[in-house]
């Protein structure tokens, strides 16, 4: 889902990167002048050899610049369309702590109360109990909660791709598993925190999370090409390029565009656009979807657990990751990872923002992962 998306996805920790040899896409095309970010979409497609990839910028000045190169399907070869849709993964998370945050905002939600307050009886397991775990942990992964897409990605990708999934057969599928550790006492990137944060959505406002979603974020933030796909909804509604996967190392890239993404929920479920997941962070920064007591609370960080693959100075907030960037002051963003996509996304308290989304969620060479998030800063640091 993402990384910050499965952010340091899980995809990254389960699955092995593979190398695909004998698709490279050539066809490029950007909108705007050539310049630094430009070629990194070109170099993401000709020398890390994902199939498309596309980018969306926002400078201080508030000028767009959208981009795309290779191809949007490796079948019939037709260009990557500009600012086309894709599967946002654990951008998600963004969107479902901002609803959650309005709730705080609105008297409804405690952030340091118990989960059980609201769903009782809901956590328990081994080390596991939602009387003692905080609405606030689950927000910034500090809750112990283990992380239920380690046990069933692989059958996502395989026999269970269409498979559709009730956010509490997640849950069960996490409680079969021992804590992490006790909440408040560690930190460390779980799927299940969200899918507890959109049940508690639903049963705070009695609706359903992707109304919420919609009404709260969505629409505040006015994303045109952004939205949550219905209960068995597999495909992709506007333009958008095809997404990949291999299973192995060396297989060629299978489409796994369609797929039910019931999986991800909370967590993972949203498809965008690399030009509206830009536009979303810049309006959550610039005090668009939260009032400042709750955007404070979000930017809220602590340190990313060490050894986990997350870059150097990368803090967890509230459904937000800060990230220093080389041209010195923080980023702000998430980024997701889930079967076909992968997106890096970021913006800046003065008014900048940069996504980047490439069409296979695992990384066909070493580097290329990490060639796509230091796009992002390139875009945001640009002169």
């Amino acid at each position: 889902m993402s990384s910050h998306g499965m952010s340091k996805t899980v995809m990254v920790a389960v699955l092995a990167a593979v190398a695909v040899g004998g698709l490279l896409p050539s066809a490029a095309q950007a909108r705007g002048t050539g310049d630094v970010v430009r070629q990194g979409v070109e170099r993401l497609v000709s020398e890390d050899r994902y199939p498309a990839a596309l980018a969306s910028t926002t400078d201080r000045d508030g000028r767009v610049r959208d981009y795309a190169a290779g191809v949007g399907d490796l079948r019939t070869r037709a260009k990557a369309p500009l600012d086309g849709q894709v599967r946002a993964g654990s951008n998600t998370k963004t969107f479902t702590a901002a609803v959650v945050l309005q709730l705080v905002g609105e008297g409804k939600v405690e952030l340091d109360a118990p989960v059980e307050r609201h769903l009782p009886g809901l956590l328990r397991g081994d080390g596991i109990d939602g009387r003692v775990i905080t609405v606030r942990q689950l927000l910034q992964h500090t809750s112990g909660l283990p992380n239920y897409t380690e046990s069933m990605l692989d059958a996502v990708l395989g026999e269970q791709r269409h498979t559709y999934y009730q956010p509490r057969t997640l849950i069960d599928v996490a409680l079969a598993h021992k804590a992490r550790f006790a909440p408040g006492t560690g930190v460390e990137y779980s799927n299940t925190n969200y899918v507890v944060a959109g049940l508690l959505v639903e049963k705070i406002t009695g609706r359903p999370l992707a109304e919420q979603i919609t009404r709260r974020v969505i629409e505040r933030a006015g994303l045109r090409h952004t939205y949550f796909p219905g209960v068995g909804e597999e495909g992709i509604r506007g333009a958008h390029p095809r997404g990949y996967h291999a299973p192995g190392p060396g297989k060629p890239l299978d489409d796994i565009t369609e797929l039910d993404p019931s999986w991800g929920w909370a967590a993972g479920q949203l498809i965008s656009t690399p030009g509206d997941l830009s536009r979303f962070y810049g309006a959550l920064l610039g005090g668009k979807v939260l009032r400042p007591a709750e955007l404070a609370e979000m930017r809220r960080t602590v340190a990313a657990p060490a050894g986990a693959g997350y870059q150097p100075g990368t803090r967890f907030g509230l459904g937000l990751f800060s990230v220093p960037l080389s041209c010195g002051g923080l980023l702000w963003g998430h980024g997701g990872d889930t079967p076909g996509y992968s997106t890096k996304t970021a913006a800046t308290d003065d008014g900048r923002a940069a996504a980047v989304a490439v069409t296979a969620n695992m990384a066909p060479t070493p580097e290329a992962s990490e060639h796509a998030q230091a796009l992002v800063d390139t875009a945001l640091c640009r002169k």
